[in-house]
């Protein structure tokens, strides 16, 4: 039997309100996941447009590979300090006023960037900008758990977070557009249009999520009384005791565990998106040909996704889904190190972003259910944070033995390990995730 059947096994007569639940959730996926999905493409494309700013920021304020890895990384430090106090604070003042306030701080320091004028500029609104985002993804993540029953959740978490790879797809050729075509207007660089031009849409939907996102399900006027209470009666069935000590989870070894298996998984995504302009361009394409040929392997990887989680959904299990994808994460990576030909290498790399990206949605799936609801407020973000401490390692790693060997092959391979470990890890995880539910 699969670790979500288990888990979620229908009582005897709970046919009806079932059906009454999926049509409920169908209903607020409409309503919620488009808006969702447009904010997670925004503050993901902030987060990581520093990669094509870099084709020629570097060269034009003197960063060495090692330092751009290090720098662009730093971002990761205030983001995993900062996410599970930001967490909680979401869970007691609410989604509605919380993520409005990231959205918009995030933007506006996301535009200051493109006023930085040396490394220690650099470093320091890196920083900042990662304590402004701290607490979104796994924000919403944990918001709609609040709206969304364990056996739908994985593919609507593949809604939310397919807007990984799409801002990626999307965010490419839009970058690549900026940095050529406004380099020099009015005085300015193209990469310093990049993040102001980057940074609006940000400020523009904190504004708009204030007055329209509903705290919970309960403050949705959109909904019925009787919608409510079916959606309400699947959530309680399946939630666990809140017991109220949200913080305990700072204490709790299964954390640790799904924060490095998760590690693993970002240590790979962010290795690509941050230097994955840098790498095409190395083939000896130009900007423009760069920016579309790395949106590519996120049009792939969107495609995957979406198919996978689907393919979880209806087999009500996550953890053999998950670990698949983290091995074949890693073949694509191995193979991109060595890979002979450019077209090989792109092909490979395609690969690594289908295993990096379709591991999300199943991941979180599973995290969800086994943490429950009083585990989740803060573990979710601890989770998350302990994975996103490579969002700093994985680009210095690529950094610093681009600038030791002058290649990309052997980091490459280095990321490899990140997703080959956490396929161990999540089977191991699997084997006991019955423990993972707590009275």
């Amino acid at each position: 039997m699969s670790d979500a059947a288990v888990a979620v096994a229908p009582k005897p007569g709970a046919a009806r309100e079932a059906l009454d639940a999926d049509r409920v959730v169908a209903k607020v996926a409409r309503r919620l996941v488009p808006f969702l999905v447009t904010a997670f493409i925004v503050a993901y494309l902030d987060r990581v447009n520093i990669g094509f700013a870099a084709l020629t920021m570097n060269g034009e304020l003197g960063f060495t590979p090692e330092f751009f890895g290090w720098g662009a990384g730093v971002f990761f430090i205030g983001y995993c300090l900062f996410e599970a106090p930001s967490n909680y604070i979401m869970h007691r003042v609410g989604a509605r006023v919380w993520i409005a306030r990231i959205m918009v701080s995030w933007g506006l320091v996301s535009a200051l960037t493109a006023f930085i004028w040396n490394e220690a500029s650099f470093v320091v609104l890196r920083l900042l900008l990662g304590v402004m985002e701290a607490g979104f993804a796994p924000g919403v993540i944990l918001y709609l758990t609040y709206w969304i029953p364990a056996a739908q959740r994985a593919r609507v978490l593949a809604s939310f977070l397919i807007a990984v790879p799409l801002a990626s797809a999307i965010g490419s050729p839009i970058s690549g557009f900026i940095l050529a075509s406004l380099n020099g207007v009015g005085g300015i660089s193209g990469w310093r249009w990049l993040f102001l031009m980057e940074a609006l849409p940000s400020i523009i939907l904190g504004i708009v999520c204030f007055f329209y996102l509903p705290d919970g399900p309960q403050s949705a006027k959109w909904l019925t009384s009787g919608e409510k209470a079916s959606l309400r009666a699947v959530l309680e069935r399946e939630a666990g005791r809140d017991h109220g000590d949200h913080w305990r989870a700072l204490k709790d070894v299964r954390i640790l565990i799904l924060g490095v298996a998760y590690f693993g998984i970002v240590i790979a995504l962010y290795g690509l998106s941050f230097w994955l302009p840098q790498i095409i361009k190395a083939f000896g394409f130009g900007v423009i040909a760069t920016s579309l040929l790395a949106s590519i392997p996120y049009m792939c990887a969107a495609l995957a996704m979406w198919a996978w989680s689907r393919s979880s959904d209806r087999r009500r299990e996550t953890v053999g889904h998950t670990a698949l994808a983290g091995v074949v994460g890693a073949v694509g990576l191995a193979c991109a190190a060595y890979a002979p030909t450019p077209l090989l290498s792109m092909i490979a790399l395609s690969v690594a972003a289908v295993g990096a990206i379709a591991a999300l949605p199943t991941f979180w799936s599973f995290t969800t259910l086994a943490l429950g609801t009083g585990d989740a407020v803060v573990g979710v973000a601890v989770i998350n944070s302990i994975g996103n401490i490579s969002g700093f390692a994985g680009p210095y790693l690529v950094g610093l033995v681009k600038g030791a060997t002058g290649e990309f092959s052997d980091a490459l391979l280095a990321l490899a390990l990140g997703p080959l470990i956490t396929a161990l890890l999540i089977f191991r995880i699997g084997r006991v995730s019955l423990r993972f539910r707590r009275a």
